[in-house]
């Protein structure tokens, strides 16, 4: 299986079947892209650079954020409630394990004016 969705800041692309206990899709950001400052009520994720280079911030809160320079095939792993964000400082890639796309995304800053996210 593989669907490509467009998003404001580049395209996912889903590479599993969204009945599997998982998800696995590679994000592809253009450079200076961001995705949301974000948390996830139900999901864990791990992020693995691919190519290209990439930012990591994540933090419990807004006032203990932490940013970092992705290191290619290292996986960054966030759990529910952590807030982070991911940012293009080049054309890159990364790959995306995680539980399935269930509960709410809430997004804190959204550079493209979309609001929380719903999964069932």
């Amino acid at each position: 299986m593989q669907q490509i969705v467009e998003k404001p800041w580049g395209q996912e692309i889903l590479l599993s079947e969204p009945e599997l206990p998982y998800t696995a899709k590679i994000l592809s950001l253009q450079p200076q892209a961001r995705l949301s400052l974000q948390y996830h009520d139900q999901k864990t994720e791990t992020l693995t650079l691919i190519n290209g280079q990439a930012n990591l911030t994540f933090g419990p809160d807004q006032n203990q954020l932490q940013t970092v320079s992705m290191v290619p095939q290292t996986g960054y792993t966030i759990k529910p409630t952590i807030l982070h964000r991911l940012e293009a400082v080049t054309d890159c890639q990364i790959f995306e394990a995680s539980t399935p796309e269930k509960g709410t995304t809430f997004r804190l800053e959204d550079d493209y004016g979309r609001s929380n996210e719903i999964n069932k």
